[in-house]
């Protein structure tokens, strides 16, 4: 059975977790410094009304945290109380699926599925924006796990981080060096995480990404991966 966008989430959250969840009235409030906004948002778990917004900012500034709440496919009720309240809107993502058997192998040497990750992993997502926020999270994640090193022209150009969460392996923090960039290392990489996965005993492999992010969506549109759903954030 196809998961849906709710249960998509769900595991993307498990496989990208943060430090702790707070409730805060109708709210969940995750808390994960450093880490993104997946890690430092609120989601709805009931009814919201303006009365429910302040308290949420107020709880949010205690983690030294700001204002920000995933809107998921179908919360246009949500979105509409945040949107009259002022907030703004921030990234909207999108999240693609697709059979891990789906995938062509990768090439010879194009690649390797490792953990922990080595050094010029970490350095590679460090100088991509992917700092120790961000890595702490993939070394707290529980359940299968591993960090992919991309290899191009004898040299390594990129890293990624594949998580299982229940029958989904998400791909996290996919990032090509500067310099190597446009030269087939993220499609290998997304090649290996998908052997990585069927090895592991996925049924899927699914990421979430920017919508803004066309050549990344291309990618992975080439890859026969599919469009499955969406969010987007709400920012005070």
């Amino acid at each position: 059975m196809t998961p849906d966008c709710a249960t998509l989430l769900d595991r993307m959250t498990a496989s990208w977790p943060p430090v702790a969840a707070h409730r805060v009235g109708p709210w969940t409030l995750r808390q994960g410094p450093g880490g993104g906004n997946r890690v430092t948002c609120a989601v709805a778990e009931a009814p919201v009304g303006p009365g429910d917004l302040g308290p949420l900012t107020v709880a949010a500034e205690r983690f030294g945290q700001t204002g920000l709440v995933m809107v998921r496919q179908g919360e246009d009720a949500l979105d509409a109380t945040l949107a009259d309240a002022g907030w703004r809107t921030g990234d909207e993502v999108v999240l693609y699926m697709a059979r891990p058997s789906a995938f062509e192998p990768p090439r010879t040497m194009a690649g390797f599925a490792l953990w922990p990750p080595l050094a010029v992993q970490r350095l590679i997502w460090s100088e991509g924006g992917i700092g120790a926020g961000k890595q702490a999270i993939m070394d707290r994640a529980d359940g299968p796990k591993t960090a992919i090193l991309g290899r191009s022209n004898d040299r390594p150009a990129g890293a990624a981080f594949v998580a299982m969460a229940g029958e989904i392996a998400f791909v996290h923090a996919l990032c090509v060096a500067p310099a190597l960039q446009r030269k087939g290392a993220a499609r290998d990489i997304m090649r290996v995480a998908g052997a990585w996965a069927q090895d592991a005993g996925a049924d899927w492999l699914a990421l979430a990404v920017t919508r803004g992010n066309v050549p990344a969506r291309g990618l992975y549109a080439s890859l026969g991966m599919q469009l499955v759903g969406h969010y987007h954030y709400r920012m005070t």
